[in-house]
């Protein structure tokens, strides 16, 4: 068997099938090479214990302790006379209960005498306010048999990520079936940098990550392991950076005294110095001839929409189109609306009244009525409309453009690739590409997920934009606030402003939360939902005042016709869904309440807050949570109460939900290649990656003479993935 095909082995020809089709349902784990880089989470030492007072609620825990009592109890039932086995657990600073049931009680109650040391594994519940597993496996770390013994020969015992399904004592017997095999790893980092970098070999690292003798063993292994994520991605990035400067494009300089230039002079504001810097650098790059593609990253209201038009009537100027793709409907017809105020004359073209350089602007969505919407594809096929805005409806066959210049895509994680993708093969040859986002992206993680894309940051608000301030209002154990909440949207709308209120659901049957189980039931309550909100709100704190709602749901021409009336100010108080998360612009909404906040993550209530306070009145964030004091999920929302900075707010939000979900953007769905690298703290490898990996690039773009980095690179980037930084 070749070296490069043996980790590719299917896992049951080591396992069994039946232990196989498990790691494959639940780990998906598929290959011995999977296994093998299913790297263990903890390490638990022989001499020590488990802390069993920070326990994760709801999560699948594996821990080493020590059995202080066992007993058990007779109780009465509707199906008679049982028994409950209680053993408590200690690790001499906490203690943990466990309780096994009915005919499951025999075993243990033999197996956990006080004073025997054992790993148990199972889901944190609460039970009378106290913390237990309910009937954990355990695998006891003193038995008589040899098995047990050799296992846990060693002082540090790996603790794997883990399920129901399987514990991590099992999956550490697996890892010992597959260990041998280690050594026929292909080593993908090239010997003078993995020399140069001091680095271990890979099947000795593998061998030292899954069964170390010493802390250094592990350290070692982690240094080694972390360099061959970042590398090996930072290579991909790097060939998807160089292939994109071998593409033609047309390059695209806006000619003197034409729609910018008119456009420009009419305005009645100076840009930002960031916007002017932000401004240059796409500019420059629209006028090379090979494709822009240029990440724009900046707060809300930060400006990106101006410096977005700015570009696109450049390139009108310079004989071309351009298009901006927004997420939703309700998005695409407030750019639309904005966008052609902006302009007033300037998108007027071909009417009376417009100026002589003037140009069409057109909407194209999938709601649009069929005469408005033959008219619109005629005018972006002759060339007669210089701007298209529009949805997912922009991506059809039937559209065909004159000339696509510039493809402007706002809010670049709501699309799929292949959808951007799509929009951009519409151009004769491959059009200048804007990616916009409001959610702002530490640097490192830029570079890791968007790595292909040059990064322009905007982090300047414009003068006159308010500040915003923003409280958690502790609904269960202080319901005066909430009711305090309520009388602060009165004042706002009794002084001439109004407001929003957010709720994660819409509520009308349709969208009822899946029944799991009776135990999930009694865990949570279904979130709010905007219906029922909405109707408690009219009835009750806010009776007298105009309340309507805005959801995904409702048709096309009413969802624009509740947002008219509420820019117009014919509306007092919109509750809606997320629907109005990105993009919505209305300077007179002041204050914005979100129920049940703790149900939305950081970047999106930062997104959510950042519709109020766009005008010249300060702005009030309110966000409602009956979630304990203690709950992980508070200190969310205190992290988000107490900074207006989105970056700040970006690196809190990645070091609570881990970088599992990082590159869950750059990877099509596919698992996730980071197990090892964390992005926030190995910023410095990530840089230093990138480096070896562009000269590595520049020097051998076809990674000729590196054969092992070529296979490492397959294994990661399979087609669907490498199609994924091809397009994206």
């Amino acid at each position: 068997m070749d070296r490069v095909s043996a980790l590719d082995e299917p896992l049951k020809k080591t396992l069994g099938a039946a232990t196989a089709k498990v790691m494959a349902e639940h780990l998906d784990l598929h290959t011995l090479g999977d296994l093998l880089h299913h790297y263990p989470r903890r390490y638990a030492e022989r001499g020590e214990l488990t802390h069993l007072s920070d326990l994760p609620l709801d999560e699948h825990v594996t821990v080493v302790a020590q059995v202080a009592s066992a007993r058990v109890l007779t109780f009465s039932g509707s199906k008679g006379r049982g028994q409950r086995l209680e053993v408590v657990i200690t690790d001499g600073s906490g203690q943990l209960q466990l309780v096994f049931f009915g005919k499951g009680v025999h075993k243990p109650h033999k197996d956990l005498l006080p004073g025997t040391r054992a790993m148990f594994a199972g889901k944190v519940s609460v039970f009378n306010r106290k913390l237990q597993l309910a009937h954990p496996a355990y695998e006891l770390l003193h038995g008589d048999s040899d098995e047990a013994v050799d296992s846990w020969a060693g002082a540090l015992i790996p603790i794997y990520p883990a399920t129901t399904k399987l514990e991590s004592w099992k999956i550490a017997k697996a890892v010992d079936a597959a260990l041998p095999r280690a050594r026929e790893a292909v080593d993908p980092l090239p010997e003078a940098l993995r020399e140069g970098r001091g680095l271990v070999p890979l099947p000795e690292a593998l061998l030292k990550i899954h069964r170390p003798h010493t802390k250094a063993d592990i350290a070692v292994a982690r240094d080694r392991l972390k360099w061959d994520e970042a590398f090996v991605l930072q290579v991909a990035l790097a060939r998807r950076r160089y292939a994109d400067t071998q593409l033609p494009a047309v390059a695209r300089t806006p000619r003197p005294d034409g729609m910018l230039d008119a456009f420009d002079a009419k305005l009645p504001f100076t840009l930002t110095d960031g916007q002017q810097k932000v401004t240059k650098e796409i500019f420059d790059d629209l006028a090379t001839e090979h494709p822009m593609h240029r990440l724009l990253q900046g707060e809300v209201g930060s400006g990106k929409t101006m410096v977005a038009l700015r570009a696109m009537l450049a390139v009108v100027d310079a004989g071309g189109q351009a298009a901006m793709l927004a997420p939703t409907e309700v998005l695409a017809q407030q750019h639309h609306r904005s966008i052609t105020e902006m302009m007033g004359e300037l998108a007027e073209g071909g009417m009376l009244g417009g100026a002589e350089h003037a140009t069409k602007v057109v909407l194209l969505t999938g709601s649009m009525g069929a005469a408005a919407r033959r008219q619109a594809l005629l005018d972006l096929v002759t060339g007669e409309a210089g701007i298209v805005i529009g949805t997912h409806a922009l991506i059809e066959d039937k559209v065909q453009f004159h000339d696509l210049g510039l493809v402007v895509v706002d809010e670049q994680h709501r699309f799929g690739v292949e959808q951007r993708d799509a929009l951009r093969s519409k151009g004769k040859q491959p059009p200048h590409l804007l990616v916009m986002t409001a959610t702002p992206i530490p640097r490192t993680v830029a570079m890791t997920v968007f790595g292909d894309l040059e990064t322009s940051v905007l982090d300047q608000l414009p003068a006159g934009r308010s500040p915003i301030a923003s409280h958690v209002v502790p609904a269960q154990d202080k319901p005066h606030f909430l009711a305090r909440a309520w009388e602060r949207v009165r004042e706002e709308v009794e002084g001439g402003h109004q407001a929003y209120v957010v709720c994660p659901r819409i509520g009308d049957g349709e969208d009822e939360p899946r029944k799991k189980s009776a135990e999930d039931e009694a865990e949570k309550r279904p979130p709010l939902a905007v219906i029922e909100i909405a109707d408690q709100l009219a009835a009750g704190p806010l009776t007298g005042l105009r309340v309507e709602v805005l959801h995904g749901r409702m048709q096309p021409d009413d969802k624009d016709d509740v947002m008219r009336r509420f820019a117009a100010g014919a509306v007092d108080v919109l509750v809606a869904t997320t629907v109005i998360e990105v993009g919505v612009n209305v300077p007179n909404a002041t204050a914005m309440v979100i129920m049940d906040a703790d149900r939305f993550g950081v970047s999106q209530l930062h997104q959510l807050r950042g519709r109020v306070g766009r005008g010249s009145a300060p702005g009030l964030c309110l966000l409602v949570t009956e979630m304990p004091e203690a709950a992980p999920a508070r200190a969310r929302l205190g992290a988000v109460a107490a900074t207006l900075d989105g970056f700040e707010l970006s690196r809190i939000d990645l070091e609570q939900r881990r970088e599992g979900d990082v590159l869950g953007q750059a990877q099509s769905g596919v698992r996730s290649s980071l197990r090892m690298l964390t992005v926030i703290d190995d910023e410095e490898i990530i840089a230093a990656a990138r480096e070896e990996a562009v000269a590595i690039v520049s020097a051998d773009p076809d990674l000729a003479h590196l054969p092992e980095l070529r296979t490492a690179l397959d294994a990661l980037l399979d087609t669907e993935r490498e199609q994924y930084l091809d397009k994206g």
